[in-house]
């Protein structure tokens, strides 16, 4: 009788006080002991897994029906890991039609394949806004001028349950100066307004700390100094060419999580995520196909003052 072949856990790349970066493939990872260790356990997968690009990049990408396939099939998969409150968080970017200045459905029809495969909850739709961002697609953009730059993506948060652990107190924003004004003078003309709402005479006069944000999130990365890039120049390795705001990544992780938490990217590229889940005190475990791309990720580590 042949023997059943035990499942081989990849390669721990480094680890932290509080997580783990693994060299592999996905899914070598999700066949692996490692992974059966976490079902149940992760509070949060957030992560941007590669795009369906109509032009190849380095780090790789599928196309078409080869790419919706691939990531639905991911799905049940990240569903087994996820605590019973827990929360996917995914980023699509946007795609275009090969040879054509027209977008493309793919990362819609992926995204609710996805979904499907998942029996995922959708929770809310978020826009990643990146003011920064270079033209992009060229041709029609730069060269042909008939279209204007993409400059954001659309995060999609889904769970298992109608009621995953999530709180908007952890998020608030600074109060505008006409809100700090208010308060400050605590007058407003309250009544009924032209949508009907009745706005009553103490409704905007307590101070909640801050105030509630929207799903429009503007953060850029633009910055030349920081330690990723500093490390990587130093090292002579490649910076990971499509980089998030380490903002983005902040804001889910305290959105949807609590110190001590379990946060999983599965595509962890310069390792963002399990940074940004360092600074919060959360527990991360971070995926990562390419040894240069995780090489470089240890710069995220470089300066962080808390580390034990």
């Amino acid at each position: 009788m042949k023997k059943k072949d035990k499942a081989v856990s990849p390669e721990v790349a480094y680890r932290r006080a509080d997580g783990l970066m693994y060299l592999g493939r996905i899914e070598e990872f999700l066949s692996s002991a490692a992974a059966s260790q976490l079902e149940g356990q992760v509070q949060l997968i957030f992560t941007s897994p590669p795009f369906p690009l109509n032009r190849k990049k380095k780090y790789g990408n599928l196309q078409q029906e080869q790419y919706i396939q691939w990531l639905t099939r991911l799905a049940p998969r990240f569903r087994k890991l996820l605590n019973k409150n827990g929360s996917i968080v995914i980023e699509m970017g946007n795609a275009w039609e090969p040879g054509k200045p027209l977008m493309s459905t793919l990362a819609l029809r992926a995204l609710l394949r996805f979904q499907q495969a998942g029996k995922l909850n959708l929770c809310q739709q978020f826009i990643a806004y990146n003011p920064a961002r270079l033209p992009s697609p060229a041709e029609w953009v730069n060269v042909q001028r008939i279209r204007v730059k993409d400059a954001y993506t659309h995060l999609w948060w889904m769970s298992a349950s109608t009621s995953p652990k999530a709180s908007n107190r952890r998020v608030l924003v600074p109060y505008s100066d006409a809100m700090n004004d208010l308060l400050t003078k605590g007058k407003y003309n309250s009544g009924k307004r032209p949508s009907e709402h009745h706005i009553g005479k103490t409704s905007f006069f307590k101070n909640n700390g801050g105030a509630i944000p929207s799903n429009v999130l503007i953060f850029s990365n633009t910055s030349n100094g920081d330690n990723y890039q500093h490390y990587c120049h130093t090292h002579k390795l490649p910076l990971h060419p499509a980089r998030m705001p380490a903002g983005v990544a902040e804001f889910f992780i305290k959105f949807l999580t609590t110190p001590g938490d379990l946060v999983l990217d599965p595509f962890a590229g310069s390792n963002t995520t399990g940074a940004a889940a360092h600074r919060l005190k959360r527990r991360w475990v971070s995926v990562e196909a390419r040894q240069d791309y995780i090489e470089g990720s240890i710069g995220r580590f470089t300066n962080i003052t808390n580390e034990k």
